[in-house]
């Protein structure tokens, strides 16, 4: 069974300001973020030496990208290898794209269930988290030829969706798909015939 290496990409000037990045496509990483790729490449060079055959798949912001640079410089990959594909990227949030959070929770209220961590309602002209899997799914279909290992550079809510879709996990109900249990910024997790460890 081919394995999945889905990562988070590094900590980005948005996340350290507490913004939304939504549709911002190039929001840069930070230093701390630097450093989280670099973990991420350190970890996946262990467990996968030099030189894997592993196909590259990142969406198409910025930050996934740099993440995915400093990772592929770690394996001795070529990074322009690499492919991207826009139904990799974060839950649209539509009219709270590049808003502070804490600026929507003062008009909204509690816009994020402190159970999953994800949003508990849908950003006005955004995504639901079950639309973002019909478009993950639509991904794996079209690319279903491809067997080998790949890693992939994603965001942190939408990875969850990827990785619930892929490991059958709980369909929470402010949620409304399977969704797996968030990790830290940086972090990667290795998916084999539907079984999940964390690097």
């Amino acid at each position: 069974m081919a394995r999945w290496f889905i990562a988070r990409h590094g900590e980005t000037v948005f996340n350290a300001a507490q913004r939304m990045q939504g549709d911002a496509l190039h929001t840069p990483l930070t230093r701390a973020g630097f450093a989280q790729a670099e973990a991420m490449g350190e970890a996946l060079r262990r467990r996968l030496g030099p030189r894997p055959k592993l196909d590259l798949w990142a969406s198409d912001t910025g930050r996934a990208l740099q993440t995915l640079a400093v990772i592929a410089e770690h394996l001795e990959l070529d990074w322009h290898e690499a492919r991207t594909d826009p139904r990799l990227g974060e839950v649209g949030i539509g009219a709270w794209s590049e808003r502070y959070y804490r600026d929507v929770a003062a008009e909204q209220g509690q816009i994020v269930d402190p159970e999953t961590g994800m949003f508990s309602v849908r950003p006005p002209g955004g995504e639901s988290y079950a639309e973002v899997a019909i478009r993950l799914r639509a991904w794996i279909d079209d690319t279903a030829v491809e067997t080998g290992d790949r890693l992939i550079l994603m965001h942190g809510m939408s990875s969850r969706v990827l990785r619930g879709m892929l490991t059958a996990a709980e369909q929470w109900t402010v949620c409304g798909t399977p969704v797996a249990y968030g990790v830290p910024q940086g972090g990667v997790a290795e998916i084999e015939a539907g079984v999940e460890t964390m690097l």
